[in-house]
């Protein structure tokens, strides 16, 4: 995956947001930037760690590579310290859920990446770990948002329709990932 490589829509969004710069009104502008974003910004509060982060990870239509490996690295498994690259789909997706919901607060992390060792631990103890769990790629999270309702974070990640949703209300938190599209 390169950091460098603008497809062919952010480079028509960046364009369309340009001109809007030019030839709109303040009002339009704030509208189409709530479409087309100049930046992307994350935050996380990782909960076995105590460690917090709030980055720009996505600015002028570019992965900002510093930005992403402090995420991998506030993502990384805690348990074995191994850090993998997150999937900038998975960031993505993060990020559109925060807007969907119209929130600032950090996610809470529960589980970030895990190594596969973490994993098979993990599987060992419950039924509900895949053994070929998408946290093992980068691709999946599980998360709590402050301040809103578990289900309400479910209902808002369904409704992205950008990859699996998994919702676990007994432990607190809900599943998603990039892969694809389904619901447990």
């Amino acid at each position: 995956m390169s950091h460098n490589k603008i497809s062919r829509r952010t480079f028509l969004a960046a364009g369309l947001a340009a001109t809007a710069l030019c030839v709109l009104p303040c009002e339009a502008v704030a509208a189409v930037s709530k479409v087309f974003p100049f930046e992307k910004a994350l935050s996380f509060d990782n909960i076995h760690t105590g460690e917090k982060m709030k980055t720009i990870y996505w600015q002028q239509g570019m992965y900002l590579p510093e930005a992403l490996a402090d995420i991998n690295y506030i993502l990384r498994d805690y348990r074995t310290g191994e850090v993998k690259e997150i999937d900038t789909g998975l960031l993505d997706l993060l990020f559109a859920l925060r807007r969907k919901l119209d929130s600032t607060v950090p996610f809470d992390v529960i589980s970030g990446y895990r190594s596969p060792e973490t994993n098979a631990l993990l599987h060992s103890r419950s039924n509900g770990v895949a053994t070929h769990s998408l946290h093992m790629y980068g691709k999946a999270i599980d998360i709590r948002l402050p301040g809103y309702e578990l289900n309400a974070l479910r209902r808002a990640a369904r409704a992205l329709r950008r990859g699996g949703v998994g919702y676990y209300p007994a432990s607190d938190f809900v599943h998603v990932d990039v892969g694809r599209v389904r619901y447990w």
